[in-house]
């Protein structure tokens, strides 16, 4: 008797959840390299991420979101569209929470959207390393009140614990389908894309609490010396208010160069090269209620 076939799967799937649940954490995780920045602050994701997860038998193309919160400027509401409009687009939700954390209103906010799509969700429990076995069943039971998921599965996206079991279950749910994406790759943004979040990473991590959200990057330049196996890259660090410029340029300019050579090495990473990075900062006083600005750093409406 002819052995049957596996037919090929395919399908999408939104990381939905708080600001600062592991979302990126875990898409790094799942696609084996960083793609998304990951930062303790809140909100650090602005756009949709997709990474691509590829097997002989299937392709899993994740969408991580912005953290859901209540929007207060157009930058805001900008990362809220785009979170909700995700949830049209998918075959599968993950609804990721902390397993440190209590249900608050956050969460319940999401739930609501929820009730609105007939996607099925399953609720991620993130973090299970920081809390004991026994307190798993109380979190799952204060979520599940709240909501019928049709999977419960807890994670660590830091320590990668469950991981591989959650993939399979969201291959066992997604349909037929095409490969999308070629078999080595593990993203759909452009380089370019990646470059300007790695910079935006390390201005998080290293200005700490005295630079909120305000920043953007953009790459001015990117030039490939062949001869020289070099990348150039000239990218701009925009904030909002003078003072922050003083910030990030630091005591003769000793942070502005700490930025760049944390940065340098993550992108020679990505890149596979050697790389030659020359940062500026501009101040452009309110960008983030500016429609026209926020296009220009790469927040456009009409692609999400």
């Amino acid at each position: 008797m002819q052995q049957e076939i596996q037919k090929f799967k395919s399908g999408f799937i939104s990381i939905i959840g708080r600001p600062n649940v592991g979302k990126s954490t875990f898409l790094n995780r799942v696609v084996g390299q960083k793609i998304a920045i990951m930062s303790d602050k809140p909100q650090t994701t602005r756009n949709k991420v997709q990474g691509v997860v590829t097997s002989d038998h299937s392709q899993l193309v994740f969408i991580d979101t912005p953290g859901i919160h209540k929007p207060k400027h157009k930058l805001g509401d900008f990362m809220m569209k785009t979170a909700r409009n995700t949830l049209k687009e998918v075959d599968v939700i993950l609804f990721m929470v902390n397993a440190d954390e209590p249900i608050g209103r956050g969460d319940r906010f999401i739930i609501e959207l929820l009730e609105k799509t007939e996607t099925p969700v399953f609720l991620v429990i993130n973090k299970i390393d920081l809390v004991h076995p026994d307190e798993l069943l109380t979190i799952i039971t204060s979520y599940t009140e709240e909501y019928d998921f049709a999977e419960i599965v807890p994670i660590s996206a830091m320590n990668g614990n469950n991981v591989e079991r959650l993939l399979e279950t969201l291959t066992s749910y997604m349909p037929e389908g095409p490969k999308y994406y070629p078999d080595d790759q593990v993203t759909d943004h452009p380089e370019r894309f990646i470059i300007s979040e790695l910079i935006r990473e390390k201005v998080l991590h290293l200005t700490r609490e005295e630079i909120p959200h305000s920043i953007a990057v953009v790459i001015e330049k990117i030039e490939r010396e062949k001869e020289r196996e070099i990348v150039n890259i000239n990218a701009t660090i925009v904030v909002d208010r003078d003072s922050q410029k003083g910030i990030v340029i630091g005591k003769r300019g000793a942070l502005l160069k700490e930025i760049g050579t944390k940065a340098r090495h993550d992108i020679e990473m990505l890149l596979g090269s050697k790389v030659f990075l020359e940062l500026w900062v501009k101040v452009q006083k309110d960008w983030r209620n500016k429609p026209g600005q926020l296009r220009e750093f790469g927040f456009k409406e009409d692609e999400y």
